[in-house]
């Protein structure tokens, strides 16, 4: 646990009552490289905090090719929210792409924090926010950054999981297929090695 009491203290601030509260309701749990937490029209029952290991989480389209939607390494949350909160089918797929570590929480236990821990709620909306701001500039960059400034973005802000994460599933993320990012890889390394030369 103690990743994630360092990650809410960094957060903000939360009594040790409290926070031994949020703790009580977390649950540690293992999954194999490329198992599942949530399958599409499955139902979230949890959401998931990475201790250790890589998640994403995906759609498939109409002809079956699938297209990431996010990553989530250390001191990330992954899940479907509109499922989790909504109780209704996910909209999405959530696999580990390395043997992962997470704390899961369920709906009740979520229910119980957000109604008995102040300070649980103030995290939460960090989190939406968070989360609200890096979809937010997704979209923007979708629409309006070439596939090369999409790339050297995704490069700047996560180093860590470009490094770890197989170049399939970055260029389905960025909405290319994996010969044009290595075409996009290559330049970047001519140009690397032309400056540091």
């Amino acid at each position: 646990m103690e990743r994630f009491i360092q990650h809410i203290s960094n957060t903000l601030s939360i009594s040790d009552h409290h926070l031994e509260m949020v703790l009580g309701k977390l649950v540690e749990k293992h999954f194999a490289k490329k198992e599942h937490l949530l399958y599409f029209e499955n139902y979230a029952n949890e959401l998931y905090f990475t201790l250790k290991g890589c998640v994403r989480t995906y759609v498939s389209d109409y002809n079956g090719v699938e297209h990431n939607i996010s990553f989530s390494i250390e001191n990330w949350w992954s899940g479907d929210l509109q499922s989790f909160i909504n109780r209704t089918p996910a909209i999405c797929n959530i696999q580990v792409l390395e043997d992962t570590t997470v704390l899961a929480i369920n709906q009740a236990n979520w229910d119980f924090l957000i109604k008995e821990v102040p300070e649980f709620v103030s995290y939460t909306r960090v989190l939406f926010r968070n989360k609200m701001f890096s979809q937010q500039n997704r979209i923007v960059q979708n629409l309006s950054y070439t596939a090369e400034e999409r790339y050297n973005f995704f490069l700047d802000e996560y180093p860590d999981v470009a490094q770890r994460i197989p170049q399939k599933h970055i260029a389905s993320y960025l909405g290319i297929t994996p010969e044009f990012l290595n075409m996009i890889r290559s330049k970047r390394n001519r140009i690397d090695s032309t400056l540091y030369s």
